[in-house]
């Protein structure tokens, strides 16, 4: 076959793929068939470059990826489309044209539809910043030959010259070529170690980077200036992929597009729509036959398999595949789940006691007994009539389950287990810091946000256009100020809502009983106070689900019209919002059955009145104490099973197959294309974008508000996160490895503001457990009666004394039940539960002495237990380092080693100076030496004599 002088090709110095012009095919006769034979015969390209994780070339490896949607012509298929830029003197763009069908005319002007000006400007302001970043030292290819119609892929590598450059600036630390000795433990904690080992070798990872090292490199900031420190033996492994794509984020950030009137990076790209997404790629994949080892399938094999459920994390591989925030999170979920462990044991023995000294438990035997033969006034108005105590029997008895001395002993251990579990992550993150090379590490500042940007410009013009003024503009409080108004007006305006539907959910209540009451069947009277609790609680549980989603939206909301100057701040004020809300929502019906319920009822003849019908609702004769862990259990368990596990695994699995359906609706009839196997980009796109760990974070500090803040009145609680977190440990390491695109690697050294907060609920737990045994629970007025007004010192009688006297005379009209003879007999004297003078006394019904005698006690113990927990809190807080010593002297000897290096290096150049001199000195010497009669012809090497170099 004769070839055409119309064809054109790259020059042979570009390295690229050759492209034809369109007037040659139409020469030649170019058809399908012909294309289909030549494909035939021809090697897969996609197998050269390992189906996307490489260039066309098979050379250069793809760092990162950025995704735009363009407007395809319909006038038939088109050829792979694919710009390269390499970093030669000269850059240039070669782009395929569409292949005609039969009957369309070739020329472009004709064959390509109008596109309307927002694409053009897309597509101006995509060149100009693939430009930049090609002027910055980065190598692009395009392809817009993909399964997925409309949507371009622009692939991008990072030469060794630019990963170099963007090292030193960013002061990574990177190995080095020089390796020392990790202390070792002698002696019987060695013979211990090892037996440990040994134990624990079935449940450890079959992962490299977990095995015990006994060498670790000395590390140091990368220079180039420097680079025969480094162990650069092989340079395609020495920046690992996740490195790779930190460099390239970095330059994609910092690198800016000026056609949109001021300057845009990628993050003003990516919410313009200029591109839909950017990423970097995937290791491969993860499951299948033919799949080469990699990263994410042996962390697919070893850590996301529920499988794998008994065994450690591998924390070092989860750094090394998604970075150190990511590799924190994970080893702070792993360390509270171990810390779980202990705390579930002692809650279980707890609970066991309970179980087992609920037949010896005096005071509900009493309320048991129906010898005592004690009646009850009416629960409510005309419908309630009274009742007998010995019908709560069975609440009285589940109450003790919780509601015994034991539980005090486990406030106490589990304030003290707060205070260790975070010295224990202190002391685990700064061995992390050191094996991960953070030590010394320091946050920079970050890049603007776009949204930042965009509202700086926008004042800097307003500005400009009225005093022609052009000095940098940021933004200040006046300008923030309507933003924080809005913030202030709407937490306030949401927490209102909080209260308002507890405060429904309480009507809900008091009527629900009251219409329970009328029932004409006994079995509805009888379940009155079960069925209100768990209806209650589960309308509870639904809003408080539906509540947290809204007021996510809406805390990210409020956070954005604020405008963060950087992605830290963004991140810290909207954690910030998120947990005030979240937590308002989660604990309010918890709060008021532990401290609001019951206490504010009046008493018969003068009760208290919602809106002058609804009598406010009483606790039980055994106390709140049951209700609220009730209340907690179910809240709990149904926030952790439906809103953790379920929706994280729901969710995502609908969101994957709406986009499968939508694609595969988009997704051309033609065999061969839907023959080809997908490029690693193609597959990568279709995941779920990273939306940080914000989410992750939050339900695992609401569930330790959960263990911590009110665990006297539920000492399973422990239990039940711990069997959770086995769960969601797996669960979201699933989600990272197979669901969700891989997030961009990000430095840090802790974990941020979560800290903080748990620090703060730690210390909030204590007053809250203090209070909740004080005033909710009975220890104190058993503990008052015990040593005060037992006769015989025993807990006969707490009952009775409990109790006090109505007489039903004093009934206001219309209160009084309507058939009072519903016992059977006519009732004068009705019992309620309060420290009130009987009807007999002078002062009938006013509060007795009793009642201040029990306060009194109340509230010293509050002042104790408080202050005897938090000294003791401080004090494990003292007595344990925050820097584990071996690892203070590892520090200790990284510096002293690096300071041996650079002065043997330093002794090194002198002593080559030295040696240069004293060469010089000699050859001068030889010079002089010579005879004085030298012919012209010697007076070159004479100079020479003389200009030796020195080069330190």
């Amino acid at each position: 076959m004769r070839v055409n002088k119309k064809y054109s090709c790259l020059p042979a110095e570009e390295k690229g793929i050759h492209i034809i012009n369109i007037r040659a095919i139409e020469d030649i006769g170019y058809d399908q068939h012909e294309s289909t034979l030549l494909n035939s015969l021809s090697k897969n390209p996609d197998a050269d470059c390992k189906y996307g994780l490489y260039f066309r070339d098979g050379k250069r490896k793809v760092d990162y990826i950025l995704v735009y949607h363009y407007k395809k012509s319909s006038a038939g298929k088109t050829l792979t489309r694919r710009v390269h830029h390499n970093d030669s003197s000269t850059r240039s763009t070669r782009q395929d044209q569409p292949l005609p069908g039969k009957g369309v005319q070739l020329e472009m002007c004709e064959s390509e539809p109008h596109v309307d000006y927002h694409e053009d400007d897309k597509r101006f302001r995509r060149e100009e910043y693939e430009g930049n970043l090609v002027e910055a030292g980065l190598e692009l290819e395009r392809d817009e030959d993909t399964k997925i119609h409309g949507v371009g892929f622009v692939k991008i590598h990072a030469p060794w010259h630019v990963l170099c450059r963007e090292a030193e600036f960013l002061k990574l630390k990177m190995p080095t070529k020089k390796m020392y000795q990790i202390n070792q433990t002698h002696g019987l904690l060695k013979k211990i170690n090892s037996v440990i080992q040994k134990i624990t070798e079935p449940i450890q990872p079959k992962v490299a980077e977990h095995k015990p090292q006994t060498v670790k490199r000395l590390s140091y900031p990368f220079s180039r200036e420097k680079q025969h420190l480094f162990d650069l033996s092989d340079r395609d492994s020495f920046f690992d992929s996740k490195t790779r794509s930190t460099i390239v984020y970095e330059i994609l950030k910092r690198t800016t597009c000026t056609k949109a009137k001021y300057s845009m990076g990628i993050t003003s790209l990516l919410a313009n729509g200029v591109y839909s997404a950017a990423y970097p790629l995937h290791d491969g994949d993860y499951e299948g036959e033919n799949v080469e080892p990699n990263d994410r399938k042996l962390l697919c094999e070893e850590w996301a398999s529920y499988g794998v459920f008994y065994k450690y994390q591998p924390i070092d591989l989860v750094r090394k595949y998604f970075g150190e925030k990511i590799g924190l999170y994970f080893a702070w979920l792993g360390v509270y789940t171990q810390m779980l462990i202990p705390a579930s044991i002692v809650g279980i023995i707890v609970f066991l006691y309970g179980c087992a000294t609920v037949d010896e438990n005096i005071p509900s035997m009493e309320m048991c007994d129906q010898r005592n033969n004690i009646t009850m006034c009416p629960l409510c108005d005309r419908t309630c009539s009274y009742w007998k105590m010995s019908s709560a029997c069975a609440t009285a008895r589940a109450s003790h389950l919780f509601d015994n001395p034991a539980t005090v002993f486990f406030s106490v251990f589990m304030a003290l287990w707060a205070a260790t579990f975070m010295e224990h992550w202190k002391r685990k993150q700064m061995r992390l810091n050191y094996r991960w090379d953070l030590t010394g590490f320091e946050e920079e500042e970050d890049h603007p946000r776009a949204e930042y940007e965009a509202k700086v410009l926008e004042k800097s013009l307003r500005k400009e256009h009225k005093h022609k003024e052009t000095d940098k503009e940021k933004l200040t409080w006046k300008d923030r100020f309507p933003a924080y108004l809005t913030n202030f007006v709407g937490i306030i305006f949401m927490v209102g809502l909080t209260f308002a539907i507890v405060f429904g959910v309480i009507i809900y209540r008091i009527s629900t009983a009251a219409a329970l009451a009328i029932s004409s069947t006994p079995s509805g009277r009888s379940n009155v106070r079960v069925t209100v609790t768990a209806t209650a609680v589960i309308i509870n549980l639904v809003v408080i689900i539906i509540l947290d989603e809204v007021y996510g939206c809406i805390a990210r909301w409020l956070t954005q019209i604020e405008v963060p100057k950087t992605d830290k701040n963004f991140e810290e004020r909207l954690i910030f919002k998120a947990f005030l809300l979240k937590f308002v929502n989660a604990y309010t019906p918890i709060f008021y059955v532990a401290f609001f319920k019951g206490r504010f009822v009046g008493r018969p003849g003068d009760y208290v009145y919602i809106f002058h019908s609804f009598r406010m609702e009483e606790c039980a004769p055994g106390g709140c104490l049951m209700e609220l862990c009730i209340q907690l259990s179910i809240i709990m368990l149904g926030k952790q099973l439906i809103q953790n596990n379920l929706f994280e695994i729901g969710i995502p699995k609908m969101k994957k197959f709406i986009r499968y359906m939508k694609l595969k609706r988009r997704r051309s009839l033609d065999h061969e294309e839907h023959m080809k196997k997908k490029q690693r980009y193609e597959v990568d796109y279709n995941l779920e974008p990273f939306a940080g760990l914000t989410p992750e974070y939050m339900e695992m500090i609401i569930q330790f508000g959960f263990v911590t803040l009110f665990v006297a009145s539920f000492p399973l609680a422990p239990l039940f996160a711990l069997l959770n977190n086995i769960i969601e440990i797996r669960l979201d390491a699933k989600k990272f490895v197979t669901e969700l695109r891989r997030p961009v690697a990000v430095r840090a050294k802790d974990i941020g503001i979560w800290y903080n907060i748990l620090r703060g609920i730690g210390k909030l737990a204590v007053i809250i457990n203090a209070f909740v045994i004080s005033f909710t629970s009975d220890f104190i007025p058993r503990l008052v009666y015990l040593y005060m007004y037992s006769e015989n010192g025993t807990m006969h009688g707490f009952v009775n004394h409990t109790l006090s006297s109505f007489n039903v005379s004093d009934f206001q009209a219309g209160t009084a039940p309507n058939d009072p003879m519903d016992l059977g007999y006519e009732v004068q004297i009705c019992r309620y539960k309060d420290y009130r003078e009987p009807p007999w006394s002078e002062n009938k019904y006013d509060i007795s002495k009793d009642f201040w005698a029990v306060l009194a006690a109340r509230l010293a113990f509050v002042i104790v237990f408080q202050n005897l927990v938090m000294f003791m809190s401080e004090f494990v807080d003292w007595i344990i380092p925050d820097i584990p010593k071996d690892i203070s002297q590892q520090i200790h000897k990284e510096k002293v080693l690096m300071v041996e290096v650079f002065m043997r290096e330093e002794q090194g150049k002198l002593q080559m100076l030295e040696t240069w001199k004293d060469k010089d000195k000699k050859k001068g010497e030889n010079c002089n030496n010579h005879s004085p009669r030298l012919s012209r012809s010697h007076s070159g090497s004479l100079s020479s004599c003389h200009s030796y170099p020195l080069d330190v």
